[in-house]
């Protein structure tokens, strides 16, 4: 059973960075590809960033890309999202996601098995 709690959400202006963590509390962490995906209102849930079980392969969405860096450290059964200039565009709902997942389906929401509650991002101009 995997259970994701994320946190480190909050209010930035823009320029400034905020790192989201996500904790699972249970057994299987290490199995699992995990990805962080966001939700702005009125708008579809969004890819962000995923990474590998192992932790040696990463993708980050175009929009992304050079700002924000996933990491992951399975003895701590966390991943995190380290978000570096950020834009009032980057103001959502962040969640976490795990899942046994093939990277050429990582970027779609349906390829992960679990999900956090998420955690607010406001980025003011």
């Amino acid at each position: 059973q995997v259970q994701l709690v994320e946190s480190g959400g909050g209010l930035v202006q823009a320029g400034g960075s905020l790192k989201l963590s996500c904790a699972d509390s249970g057994r299987t962490f290490s199995n699992y590809a995990l990805g962080w995906f966001r939700q702005a209102p009125g708008k579809e849930r969004e890819f962000v960033a995923a990474i590998s079980w192992s932790g040696n392969n990463t993708y980050h969405a175009e929009s992304v890309k050079g700002r924000f860096t996933i990491s992951r450290d399975n003895a701590k059964k966390t991943v995190y999202l380290q978000m570096n200039s950020l834009k009032p565009e980057d103001t959502a709902v962040y969640y976490c996601a795990a899942g046994a997942v093939r990277a050429s389906v990582a970027h779609f929401p349906w390829a992960y098995d679990y999900w956090g509650q998420g955690t607010q991002v406001t980025v003011s101009s």
